[in-house]
């Protein structure tokens, strides 16, 4: 994950399209919940939750997930990339 992804594309058709961003940049956890419901069902959850992801967006709700929770994806990730790996060397 070492590239930088500009494709923006899929902002456009997103629940968020029509929302000011700040929603998307909450300061407490009801703001964080009322974002992430919002994502739900979105069309354009997979490539927002990707593109924060793949650029390390640190803050706000990208995807329907919490600066928390994509760090968590992110470990997740990298375990289990390190478990791949490990067993492709054995």
């Amino acid at each position: 994950m070492s590239h930088i992804s500009s494709d923006t594309t899929w902002m456009n058709i997103g629940n968020c399209a029509d929302q000011h961003p700040s929603m998307f940049f909450p300061s407490d956890g009801v703001g964080v919940e009322r974002a992430k419901k919002l994502c739900e069902g979105c069309v354009a959850q997979t490539p927002c939750l990707e593109y924060a992801l793949v650029n390390r967006v640190e803050h706000g709700v990208w995807g329907g997930a919490s600066e928390r929770q994509r760090r968590r994806i992110l470990k997740a990730r990298r375990q289990a990339r390190l478990e791949e790996t490990a067993v492709e060397v054995s």
